[in-house]
């Protein structure tokens, strides 16, 4: 996380005790979030775990909708961590495919992806209310979700597919990857394992074809 020329809510330039605290707030937040699911979505509680009041969120952040936001925003520079690396990208296709499962296995299971997840959940379903009580999150949130595409579409670039069966797989791929790991969560009738491998199998038959 970078802190280096943080500003408050207000606008003003935070010093180096005010950046620390950021910083800590932010380290909270992503690990309440990351591991406590919808029980750590309260900004009171995080401001308690961080050892600050809730006027120092506010001082930072403005408000709940500005903590998520900036989690988000975080969580943003944080995917390019996970690029495959050069090597993997020249594999052939089967294996090209397997590396990128695996690569999106790594990601998602990340605190800040995690993270993602937990505010995405936890927010109004209700498109007006969204709009109205979290703008800031809400506009955080097509930050994230143009990283994670960018880079997906940069993962199966140089395919030999078709472009409509590789633009179908990028739009798969974490819907799929996303529902194992939910579902590996939340229960044992699934071999997550044995899930990824078989989308990876059938991902290749597909684009094979």
């Amino acid at each position: 996380m970078t802190t280096n020329d943080a500003f408050s809510a207000q606008g003003t330039k935070l010093n180096r005790r005010g950046r620390a605290n950021r910083e800590t707030i932010l380290k909270v937040a992503i690990r309440c979030l990351a591991s406590e699911g919808a029980e750590g979505m309260s900004a009171n509680r995080i401001a308690k775990e961080a050892g600050v009041t809730w006027g120092t969120i506010q001082h930072q952040f403005g408000d709940s909708d500005g903590v998520w936001a900036t989690v988000l925003e975080n969580a943003a520079d944080e995917v390019t961590s996970y690029r495959l690396t050069r090597t993997e990208s020249h594999q052939v296709l089967a294996r090209r495919v397997s590396a990128t499962v695996e690569w999106l296995r790594r990601a998602l299971d990340s605190y800040p992806a995690r993270a993602v997840q937990t505010v995405r959940m936890g927010l109004p379903r209700d498109q007006r209310a969204l709009e109205r009580e979290f703008p800031k999150t809400l506009a955080a949130l097509a930050v994230v979700d143009d990283a994670w595409s960018a880079l997906i579409a940069d993962m199966l670039e140089g395919l030999v597919a078709s472009k409509a069966k590789i633009e179908r797989v990028r739009h798969l791929l974490p819907a799929a990857m996303h529902g194992i790991q939910m579902q590996a969560d939340l229960s044992t009738l699934t071999d997550a394992d044995a899930a990824r491998r078989g989308l990876a199998e059938a991902i290749t038959a597909y684009l094979e074809e």
